[in-house]
């Protein structure tokens, strides 16, 4: 029989998760009147199908959006009134958002819950997916991210354009997002990189720049980022084909 003075053995903390989405840029290479994430997509705008999956992948808590203080197309974003998702002010660069975003979820979530950092050009990220990263990330001590094998022959040139070398790509990935770590890890990784005045292209370097090493977990081809004009139409296709039901 346990009595009132004997410890009982803890209870394990189910860490929750958060979904952050930097969408305070402008898409330059799009060349078009407005942010990419505002461009239409399938007849509606393409941050619209974004966050859609994300509110719809049940073990995301809630899904923070940092967007440009001044942004005056949001205010037509049905999604954006989801009451799972949250709004912030985001800054200058991705780096920049991502951490005004951990700054939003003070007192929210736990050291040891779990974040996924989305790139919100990417629309067709698929909840198998999301669910791949959970599972094999779920005892993971560092955190990890979607990617991709290297298929193509790479090669490194010099600054003229001249080839100087072929890469061996055995062991080269294309880094995709969602991006997963443990909240604080990820908040005190992003904020040391940038006190040093460095600015990440996506969370997994500035993990890297603590020393650890996140887990790559190979994701599906189609979740593409659209980052120029031909890349609506591809989204699309993709879209159209997971509604179908085709691979």
């Amino acid at each position: 029989m346990t009595t009132l003075n004997e410890t009982s053995p803890a209870t394990p903390i189910t860490p929750r998760y958060f979904a952050v989405v930097p969408a305070a840029g402008v898409g330059k290479r799009m060349a078009a009147d407005r942010p990419k994430q505002y461009l239409p997509l399938l007849g509606r705008a393409l941050i619209e199908h974004t966050l859609e999956r994300l509110c719809a992948f049940s073990p995301i808590d809630k899904v923070v959006v940092a967007l440009a203080p001044e942004d005056p197309y949001q205010a037509g974003v049905k999604a954006l009134n989801h009451p799972r998702v949250m709004r912030c002010a985001g800054g200058a660069e991705r780096c920049h958002s991502v951490s005004r975003a951990l700054e939003a979820l003070t007192g929210v979530a736990a050291e040891h819950d779990w974040v996924l950092v989305h790139d919100l050009a990417r629309p067709c990220v698929r909840a198998e997916d999301l669910q791949r990263l959970l599972d094999q990330l779920q005892g993971h001590p560092v955190g990890g991210l979607l990617g991709v094998p290297v298929r193509d022959t790479m090669k490194r040139t010099a600054a003229n354009g001249q080839v100087v070398a072929t890469v061996e790509r055995s062991q080269l990935w294309h880094a995709y997002t969602p991006q997963m770590f443990r909240y604080g890890l990820l908040r005190d990784a992003l904020s040391a990189t940038l006190a040093r005045g460095e600015l990440v292209t996506d969370e997994a370097a500035a993990i890297e720049a603590a020393g650890l090493q996140p887990l790559m977990v190979e994701g599906a081809a189609d979740n593409i980022k659209v980052t120029r004009p031909e890349d609506l139409a591809l989204a699309e296709f993709y879209i159209a084909r997971q509604a179908a039901g085709e691979s």
